[in-house]
């Protein structure tokens, strides 16, 4: 299993979002090693980033991706770290 994938995940709005971003996030629970989620404390922004370490198969990864991409007002990237 290769554990060199980091991913980004934007929410725009992060009050709306939350909870089905959290629904996905469970359902690839399995292939996350670890999980920041981060926004700016001082305003308390509704934009908020996660970042991911992933290790499993590109399939799962690539199909985490695409539901998360899927969303509106959710913007992902990620990166191979090799």
């Amino acid at each position: 299993m290769e554990c060199s994938t980091v991913m980004a995940i934007v929410q725009e709005n992060r009050t709306d979002s939350a909870p089905e971003v959290q629904e996905i996030l469970t359902e690839f629970g399995c292939i996350i090693s670890a999980r920041i989620g981060l926004h700016r404390l001082k305003d308390c922004t509704e934009e908020g980033l996660i970042l991911l370490h992933l290790c499993g198969e590109d399939s799962k990864i690539n199909d985490l991706h695409q539901k998360l991409e899927e969303m509106e007002r959710v913007r992902v990237k990620e990166m191979k770290i090799d």
